[in-house]
């Protein structure tokens, strides 16, 4: 094998398909990453963990077709040292690669292609859905923060995605907040599937990574789903299993209503989080009493007040919330102003748009001792 190809076209192509290389394998080739050039001028990139695989194609030119792996790190390391000039690669029948610059010349080992895992063994595609690469992003954004991170939790690492023929929504929960996110779309064929909250953040920085204007085109099997996205393939396996039933989680008799300030809001539970109760749930009290919301909190080191002016309907409450989950909520949220639903001080809080329903949170309070 032997092609040429440009330095800065094959570090982005590499900082794309790294994203699959396993760093806590036993299987050293998982380590690697599959370079193929083909006569057509084309070079394809392929790293695989066997839970996710990318492959990604780029322009080169090719003097002799052929396949190698190489470790991804070593390799990746050498050529983004080098300088934004042409890189001649090559391989011989000994397993080395000679990699080449004006200036340059290093030689390293390769792994048998045959021990590489074949990932291009697709399933019967069941749905062909085009996804607008700006919503999914920003879906991803407003949700992926409230998957759990345990692994031990099974589903919850997942986000459901939900098609509908008008509709597309997706949706994360952890246990203590739920986070859904809806925008109007329209499909032919109705559907849901489970991919975990790491992997579609990936596959948000390759959309963020692409350079072309083209929709994500999601193709759907039993078991995997395939993502093109530009010149990027990305196939992995959908999680099984039953999400949880999330719309009988959200309250939908909440009687008391606040109206207020996103931005004023985040700033000052940021700050009195500064003193939340460290191993305390990161402890903030809310009071809503008339026209007006008082976070105070309190630790050895201090104690902090803030007070908002608001709109609000209904009783005035007392509840307790985890700082850190509100601020994370808070920070998905684009509009400036809100409106936070309360029942009890022992029950959830949901978060929505004043107007439109194109994101929904919850969140779970937290029992509030003497502060």
């Amino acid at each position: 094998m032997k092609f040429t190809c440009n330095q800065q076209t094959l570090t982005k192509a590499l900082n794309t398909v790294s994203k699959a290389v396993s760093n806590r394998t036993t299987l050293p080739i998982l380590k690697g990453i599959l370079l193929e050039a083909k006569a057509n001028g084309k070079l394809i990139m392929t790293a695989s963990d066997l839970e996710i695989s990318i492959q990604k194609e780029t322009e080169a030119y090719v003097e002799e077709e052929g396949s190698i792996v190489v470790i991804s790190k070593l390799f990746g390391d050498i050529i983004r040292k080098l300088p934004n000039e042409e890189i001649s690669i090559e391989s011989n029948e000994e397993n080395s690669v000679l990699i080449k610059t004006s200036s340059s010349e290093f030689t390293v080992v390769s792994f048998p292609v045959d021990e590489f895992p074949k990932i291009g063994e697709k399933e019967e595609i069941k749905d062909d859905l085009i996804f607008d690469k700006e919503i999914f992003k920003d879906m991803v954004r407003k949700t992926s923060f409230a998957a759990s991170i345990d692994e031990s939790k099974g589903i919850l690492v997942g986000i459901l995605t939900e098609i509908g023929r008008e509709k597309v929504s997706m949706v994360a929960l952890d246990g203590f907040r739920l986070a859904l996110a809806n925008e109007n779309m329209t499909s032919a064929e109705e559907n849901k599937f489970i991919i975990s909250a790491k992997i579609m953040n990936e596959i948000s920085k390759i959309i963020s990574d692409d350079e072309t204007d083209d929709d994500i085109r999601i193709l759907m099997g039993e078991k995997k789903a395939v993502f093109n996205i530009g010149t990027t393939e990305v196939i992995l396996r959908l999680m099984e299993g039953e999400f949880i039933k999330y719309k009988e989680i959200i309250p939908k008799n909440n009687d008391i209503n606040v109206i207020i300030g996103k931005s004023i809001l985040l700033e000052s539970i940021e700050r009195a989080s500064l003193l939340a109760k460290e191993g305390k749930n990161n402890l903030i009290k809310m009071t809503i009493k008339n026209n007006l919301l008082t976070i105070t909190s309190r630790s050895e080191e201090g104690n902090v007040k803030e007070e908002i002016i608001m709109e609000k309907t209904g009783d005035d409450l007392e509840i307790g919330f985890n700082s850190k989950f509100i601020i994370d909520v808070l920070k998905a949220i684009d509009d400036e102003e809100i409106s936070m639903n309360f029942k009890t001080g022992t029950s959830p809080c949901v978060v929505k748009p004043v107007e439109g329903n194109s994101y929904e949170y919850l969140i779970l309070p937290v029992r509030i001792p003497s502060m």
